[in-house]
């Protein structure tokens, strides 16, 4: 039995020298961005726009609180019943 080598092959290297990493150099110039009105606008309506499709369609609150309203028996008077006759006239133009 013979023992050519201990180290194996070819002992480790580095592939590449070791190089110092370099700073960067430090420009005066930024990058900027303005928004027109418009597009402000454009944003605003289109947040609204969204809320107003999430929003429900029937609002549950205040169909019971009518429905509360019209089981009473002393809601419904002849005060009411003109006002609302009123509007819905007014609603149509006559």
């Amino acid at each position: 039995m013979t023992i050519d080598r201990l180290n194996g092959i070819d002992p480790v290297k580095p592939v590449q020298p070791i190089q110092r990493t370099q700073r960067t150099k430090v420009f005066g110039k930024t990058d900027a961005v303005s928004v027109s009105n418009e597009a402000r606008v454009l944003s605003d309506a289109n947040i609204a726009l969204e809320a107003v499709r999430n929003a429900p369609d029937i609002r549950e609150d205040k169909v019971a609180e009518v429905k509360k309203k019209l089981a009473d028996p002393s809601y419904i008077n002849n005060a009411l019943l003109e006002l609302v006759a009123d509007r819905i006239l007014d609603d149509y133009g006559l």
